[in-house]
């Protein structure tokens, strides 16, 4: 079990301390705090400092006021900082700005308060004299382009013409100090010895970076933990530092990330994140583990000392897969085919995210030299893992059942091997069966899925933006058997062959029971003040509105059966059924 070092201390026993000399690390972000957050901070410890405005109120052997945990581990004697780097940034930078205030003031109070303050700020000699040049405190952000002038800062005190956050919530304490001094001269002493004494910070000092990474996952409900990547960016950039090219990564990095969070919406995790996993499953084929057990992130890019990522190939993958991922969230009618695109609208639907990291890996090994694939052949491979993705699911319900067929042929992929899923076909008789009893509620993502595919089995149908907002439409609505009782069997009712896609602005209209007047919603109309209100681009919805007078119960079956029957011979055309 790892070791844990938790003992509360007041600000100036925890800063002052020989033993903490704080670094924050490559890895963290850079820091984000404002006007508000330093505002609030200020009105909290006057708060406390003065309850009611009276200083006389202040119990100073018994208050405190608890301004949180920070985690650090010990790092060639640095104190490593995990958590709490917001707060103590903030906390530096106000005790500078007091250290100022306080250069003119000659009574007793005022020096011993002052020298108690440049303790903190700065590291000591023997004789506990204050080493102008030595912070207490260090940072390495790689993506802080101010860093710098966060520790000129501490050393000088100088904000004049500075526009970073750090000079901006410098001056802001700055005017702070400045307006109590002005309002409350009396009590102007207890404030700084009061946030010295009696503002209490719970230090943890960790064994290790992965320990204190947990606790800080624990203990963190404020704004975004670290991620993964912010620990791999730590890596590139100490192997770009070593190589002399520490500006050209920052520059990347940034670009990389900015592109990320346009393209990636994880549920857990950060966009960056998400990158990191699709290249994942790249490497982890082309080392031939097929294992169902996937192993977390960090796990896998921390091996041999995070040896992947020290590596040029790597972060120029990384770049040139963002960009693949990039070139088909804009459609992009130059890279693909529109029946490419067409298939990759489809799998956006997909019932799971399985089918990013397969076709990531796809595309990881058969690009050319220009970052481009052949467009038949992806054409061909886009259609069996939409075919085998969608009948798994119905059959093996949860995506860590696909984890077991999908990793193999990954391994296929990168060995220039068929995608042929060999030993997972279907059975044709079975997975009738199966599908005529499955439950297709809309509940359910296989659901949509199938009716994506069908939508696009129409080929008139035209691509769809990727923004269009689509929901699931009864075409025989729910409440109209509950007016004229129709239908011999209620289960028809969520039958696939009732259900198509719709758009979310048609689909709010149209829910009225009658399909005469559902056809009007579908074709489009100009109300009565004249605006045109546009219809569907489903182009079944729009055929069946041209065609059919009524949508009854029979049209119901054959519309399933039809789906059905299409869906089982485009299986057998990818060759997924089992002779």
């Amino acid at each position: 079990m790892s070791k844990l070092t938790i003992d509360q201390k007041n600000i100036q026993s925890l800063f002052s301390d020989k033993k903490s000399d704080f670094l924050i690390p490559d890895y963290q972000r850079p820091y984000a705090w404002g006007e508000t957050e330093c505002t609030t901070l200020w009105d909290d410890i006057f708060t406390f400092a003065f309850p009611d405005n009276d200083y006389s109120k202040f119990d100073s052997d018994n208050d405190e006021y608890f301004l949180g945990p920070i985690v650090t581990f010990k790092n060639n004697n640095k104190l490593e900082i995990i958590d709490g780097q917001q707060r103590l940034t903030t906390l530096m930078l106000l005790l500078r700005a007091f250290y100022d205030r306080f250069s003119n003031m000659r009574d007793e109070t005022s020096i011993k308060t002052r020298e108690a303050i440049a303790k903190c700020i700065w590291k000591t000699d023997e004789f506990g004299t204050p080493i102008k040049t030595a912070l207490k405190i260090d940072s390495e952000v790689a993506t802080d382009n101010d860093k710098e002038e966060f520790l000129h800062l501490l050393r000088t005190g100088d904000a004049e013409n500075k526009k970073s956050r750090y000079a901006q919530n410098f001056k802001l304490f700055v005017n702070k100090i400045n307006g109590f001094l002005e309002s409350f001269p009396s009590y102007f002493s207890y404030l700084p010895i009061r946030i010295l004494n009696n503002c209490i910070i719970l230090p943890i000092e960790a064994e290790s970076q992965d320990t204190a990474l947990r606790i800080f996952s624990t203990l963190n409900d404020r704004g975004l933990p670290l991620s993964d990547s912010d620990i791999f960016k730590a890596q590139f950039y100490k192997y770009y530092k070593n190589k002399g090219e520490k500006d050209k990564f920052i520059k990347k990095w940034k670009s990389l990330e900015e592109l990320s969070e346009k393209l990636f919406h994880p549920q857990s995790g950060s966009s960056m994140d998400e990158l990191f996993t699709r290249y994942m499953y790249f490497e982890r084929a082309k080392q031939g583990n097929k294992s169902s057990t996937t192993e977390a992130l960090r796990k896998f890019y921390e091996k041999d000392s995070y040896l992947l990522l020290k590596n040029d190939e790597t972060l120029e993958n990384l770049i040139v897969l963002a960009d693949f991922w990039d070139s088909i969230s804009k459609q992009d009618d130059e890279r693909f085919s529109d029946k490419v695109l067409r298939e990759l609208f489809v799998l956006n639907y997909a019932p799971n995210s399985m089918w990013t990291y397969f076709v990531s890996v796809y595309f990881m090994q058969n690009k050319n030299s220009d970052g481009y694939l052949d467009d038949e052949k992806f054409y061909e491979f886009l259609n069996k893992i939409t075919a085998f993705i969608w009948a798994y699911s119905v059959t093996n319900p949860g995506v860590n059942a696909l984890r077991t067929p999908i990793y193999t042929e990954m391994i296929n992929i990168v060995n220039n091997r068929e995608i042929e899923f060999v030993d997972y076909k279907f059975n044709q008789d079975t997975l009738k069966a199966q599908f005529n009893n499955f439950s297709f509620l809309n509940g359910r993502p296989i659901t949509k899925s199938m009716l994506t595919w069908w939508a696009f089995q129409d080929e008139n149908q035209k691509l769809l933006s990727l923004d269009l907002s689509l929901e699931i439409e009864h075409i025989y609505a729910k409440n109209r058997n509950e007016k004229e009782h129709s239908l011999n069997d209620l289960k028809n009712i969520e039958k696939l062959g009732n259900k198509a896609l719709l758009e979310k602005r048609i689909n709010i209209r149209a829910s009225d029971y009658r399909f005469a007047d559902k056809k009007i919603y579908y074709k489009g109309f100009v109300n009565k003040r004249n605006q045109i209100k546009e219809g569907t681009k489903i182009n079944e919805l729009l055929n069946l509105s041209n065609t059919n007078e009524d949508f009854t119960e029979e049209n119901i079956i054959n519309r399933n059966n039809e789906i059905l029957t299409s869906f089982i011979n485009y299986l057998i055309e990818q060759n997924l059924i089992n002779s």
